[in-house]
């Protein structure tokens, strides 16, 4: 899109913002004079790195935001119209910095092109509806269930207005309802190219807090938030095509109708989950989701239809054959998860890997002995997810070395912490002693 015709879009709204996440995750955003845009999008406009978790440290500073400008969205709330564009990090000198998340899925997506492959991808976005932000015994706005169509979704208009307002700015909606635990709802749209997909969840959390909070609710995409019901996860779908569109996954006659190719690429997340593990569940509340029978995977393996798989192989038609990873959770970085899950695949066809067979029944019984360490199956906490990232060479690629180090020294201290802390809880068991 011409600046010229930018600028005329963004001039008549009321705020023009850029959005961004730090490594974590977290959504950022920076507003802007629209007056400025021709001169930001051309030499960017600086912000202070150091106060975003992993970007930057104090004594080296200086960081600046460049707008994407074809990422431009006109959102309309209730009080308010904003011109929104998705930001990537430079540096002082205006090169990419090393830190940002969303260039390391532009490199992925770059190596994908050498190799002639194209992906198309879609998260499903879960997320609570609570009535405060903080700790209440009364969070919960509905005791639905999944799919009711009863006055208990209390939710639907909320989901029903986050619809409105994507749709309006070209955003294809595919499903939405109200999902297993209460005051849990789930929304998709139409799938897009990975980067596009990535964007999109950005700006699907910046609407989805925007737009409860008109209805005087908080939209949290906390992994985990109560015992004994469902997470929040994060799906992603990804299908994966040569520079013709024809579907490189799907092979008719073929077991499961599955092609070498993707079985390569099955092979190669199957081999990486573990070490790629903090990106994909990266906070300590992630890891309680693990339990059986709450449809977290367990196991690291795949299988047809099967949703208690790691990978998932859905029903679809030929050209719509693709898989679905289910072992991501929402508080996690979108550009690191769908990064890692791409390169993983990747990974496995340079490899010539040859996945193992599918998971048969419900993959979280395994009639093995228990161990506290398996691995065989996902990490069961934070420690053990760390374990396996301090020792691996693909994360370390993946990320590279500075975003490597600032990465992890952000989730080492975020472990300490929670090692640290006394829990009501512990409270509980040990006082009496």
């Amino acid at each position: 899109m011409p600046l010229e015709e930018i600028e005329k879009q963004i001039r008549p709204t009321d705020s023009t913002e850029i959005i961004f996440t730090d490594l974590n995750g977290r959504t950022r955003r920076l507003p802007i004079n629209p007056k400025n845009i021709k001169i930001i999008s051309r030499e960017g406009i600086g912000f202070d790195g150091s106060s975003v978790a992993g970007i930057a440290s104090v004594n080296n500073s200086d960081r600046l935001l460049m707008p994407v400008l074809e990422s431009l969205k006109i959102l309309s709330f209730r009080d308010k119209t904003t011109s929104l564009f998705v930001g990537t990090i430079h540096d002082e000198q205006g090169e990419r910095a090393s830190t940002d998340p969303r260039f390391v899925l532009e490199k992925v997506m770059k190596q994908a092109e050498e190799m002639g492959l194209r992906f198309l991808a879609s998260p499903e976005y879960e997320f609570f509806l609570f009535s405060r932000d903080e700790y209440s015994a009364e969070l919960n706005t509905d005791n639905a269930g999944y799919c009711d169509a009863d006055p208990r979704d209390g939710g639907e208009k909320v989901r029903n207005r986050i619809i409105d307002v994507l749709t309006s700015c070209g955003i294809p909606f595919e499903k939405a309802h109200h999902e297993v635990s209460p005051s849990q709802h789930e929304i998709n749209f139409e799938c897009s190219d990975p980067l596009s997909a990535a964007d999109r969840t950005l700006l699907f959390n910046y609407v989805a807090h925007m737009i409860a909070s008109e209805y005087d609710l908080h939209a949290s995409f906390m992994p985990k938030p109560f015992n004994n019901q469902n997470r929040n996860a994060l799906h992603i779908h990804l299908s994966m095509q040569d520079k013709s569109g024809e579907n490189l996954f799907y092979e008719q006659g073929a077991e499961h109708a599955l092609s070498s190719l993707a079985r390569n690429f099955i092979a190669g997340v199957l081999k990486y989950a573990r070490e790629t593990s903090i990106i994909m569940a990266s906070t300590y509340n992630s890891y309680k989701a693990y339990v059986i029978e709450r449809e977290a995977p367990v196991v690291v393996g795949w299988g047809p239809r099967n949703r208690t798989s790691m990978i998932r192989i859905p029903y679809a038609t030929p050209q719509a054959t693709r898989l679905e990873l289910r072992s991501p959770d929402p508080a996690g970085n979108i550009y690191l998860q769908m990064a890692a899950f791409i390169k993983m695949g990747l990974q496995g066809i340079r490899e010539g890997l040859e996945c193992n067979g599918p998971d048969k029944g419900k993959a979280y019984y395994q009639e093995v002995q228990k161990k506290v360490w398996d691995s065989r199956f996902l990490p069961k906490t934070m420690f053990e997810a760390l374990v396996e990232a301090e020792k691996s060479e693909f994360l370390m690629d993946l990320l590279q070395e500075q975003k490597y180090k600032n990465f992890m020294e952000i989730k080492i201290d975020e472990w300490e912490r929670h090692r640290t802390s006394v829990t009501p809880m512990e409270f509980e068991k040990y006082l009496p002693y």
